[in-house]
């Protein structure tokens, strides 16, 4: 196995004990990049002779036996949405042509104090204003999607050229790009991860998280990234937590809820048998199933638009005015929609978005965990704008990826996406695990026992 093969679990034991050098591991994952990356453009910046000496750096401290946790030496994509101090974030748009970051945002920051190396800054749909990414191909077909807007962080991770990376999540944009290549996807609890110095789409939604190859890795990130920051006025001053799960895979005692709605409707055949045998597996491990209905459905993709669309527009207002011709079309169009939209519509989707965080408390209080569809589909061919149903009715594909992963944003519960299988083509599919608010240890404990009884994943085979 090359080091780039490595989850950050094993990465970080090896380091820690001194088998395996951080400047082994990094140039490993350099030259994986090299490799993989011109076919699958994850990257927009690569840093790395930076990378390089942070490397040097983290050798000469375990080598002093100055060891500062399992991130210490690890490299790491960064959704380059992410500021990084002397870096550009251009939000993979004309529009921040030059840019560059005055300081570390607060997820950066606690990336370097960690010891984590940065290897780059990963691609997004243009803002994080889509479900596609398509500056990035798929990492088990080039051809195919990404998904989005992280879709370069997932693809990365699945690619062998970066051990983790960070995403950020406003619609679903952590979990539907880690569904769609293989990998998991974690959105943590709305606040629990500060966003001081990341760019924003819609501030009442947008979620910073993990991309890693197992749930044990996005708990070690999300153990580093957690933590309240007076400059998020959404950052929460809750008591710190080890995210880290437990190692036996026991859930005695835990109850998940199956939707009998919403999350089975409109799925892909084969995404619907991969999931509820991962349901099964969970029931195995000592679950208990219980069957519930999903609230409020038909107001679910008109709150998640009527929040974002107008937040949206607000946050580029200005160069929206000055620079129009700067956007790519797509994001244009949303942006310019934002300004038709009234202030009626938007309070009225603020209304809709506390009778659904009230409605899912309930669920939640006759269940720990919901189990679905992280996705209805596997990865479309790259350039399909539709997907027809066995009903014979049409949908965009973009409201088809979106349609499972928005409620999350919309109640701020923590949603896990972990890799349940393959459909017949060979693209992977995704379950999502969604828990309580502050219920992020729990969800992560009932991921990770599904994981442990599964065999080890491999890295997509991107040539």
């Amino acid at each position: 196995m090359q080091p780039y093969e490595l989850t950050l679990a094993d990465a970080a034991q090896q380091i820690r004990a001194r088998r395996l050098s951080p400047v082994e591991l990094v140039d490993s994952v350099l030259d994986r990049m090299d490799q993989v990356d011109p076919q699958v453009e994850a990257y927009v910046a690569v840093t790395a002779e930076q990378a390089r000496d942070a490397a040097r750096e983290a050798e000469r401290e375990v080598a002093r036996g100055v060891f500062r946790g399992p991130l210490h030496g690890v490299p790491a994509g960064l959704k380059d949405l992410i500021d990084v101090a002397g870096s550009p974030t251009s939000a993979s748009s004309r529009v921040r042509a030059g840019h560059r970051a005055a300081a570390d945002s607060t997820v950066a920051a606690r990336l370097r104090a960690a010891g984590s190396v940065l290897v780059g800054k990963t691609h997004t749909h243009e803002f994080a204003y889509g479900l596609t990414t398509p500056q990035t191909g798929n990492a088990w077909d080039r051809g195919r999607v990404a998904g989005g807007s992280s879709g370069g962080s997932a693809v990365a991770v699945a690619a062998g050229a970066a051990t983790f990376a960070l995403g950020t999540d406003t619609g679903g944009s952590i979990r539907v790009p880690a569904a769609l290549n293989g990998v998991v996807g974690f959105k943590p609890t709305y606040g629990l991860v500060p966003r001081h110095g990341v760019t924003s789409l819609s501030w009442s939604l947008d979620h910073v998280g993990p991309v890693t190859r197992t749930v044990e890795d996005a708990a070690l990130v999300l153990s580093v990234l957690a933590g309240h920051d007076p400059r998020d006025p959404a950052s929460l001053d809750a008591p710190a937590v080890d995210h880290r799960p437990e190692r036996e895979p026991d859930l005695a005692g835990v109850r998940v809820g199956v939707p009998r709605n919403h999350y089975f409707d409109h799925v892909d055949a084969e995404v619907e048998t991969a999931v509820r045998r991962g349901i099964a597996q969970l029931q195995t491990l000592g679950a208990q199933l219980v069957e519930i209905d999903i609230p409020m459905t038909r107001y679910i993709q008109a709150t998640q638009w009527g929040l974002m669309v107008p937040e949206a527009t607000a946050y580029h207002e200005g160069t929206l005015r000055t620079v129009p011709e700067l956007y790519q079309a797509d994001v244009r169009i949303l942006l310019e929609a934002g300004e038709l939209m009234g202030a009626g519509d938007y309070l009225r989707a603020q209304r809709s978005r506390t009778l659904m965080r009230e409605a899912w408390a309930r669920i939640l209080e006759q269940v720990d965990v919901i189990a679905a569809p992280a996705v209805p589909m596997t990865a479309v061919k790259a350039g399909r704008e539709s997907v027809t149903w066995s009903d014979g009715s049409t949908e965009a594909v973009s409201d088809a990826y979106v349609r499972l992963s928005s409620p999350a944003n919309i109640t701020g519960v923590p949603a896990l996406s972990v890799p349940v299988g393959h459909d017949t083509e060979g693209m992977p599919i995704g379950m999502q695990l969604l828990g309580r608010p502050f219920g992020d240890r729990q969800l992560l404990r009932v991921g990770h026992a599904y994981e442990r009884t599964q065999p080890a994943r491999s890295l997509a085979p991107t040539a």
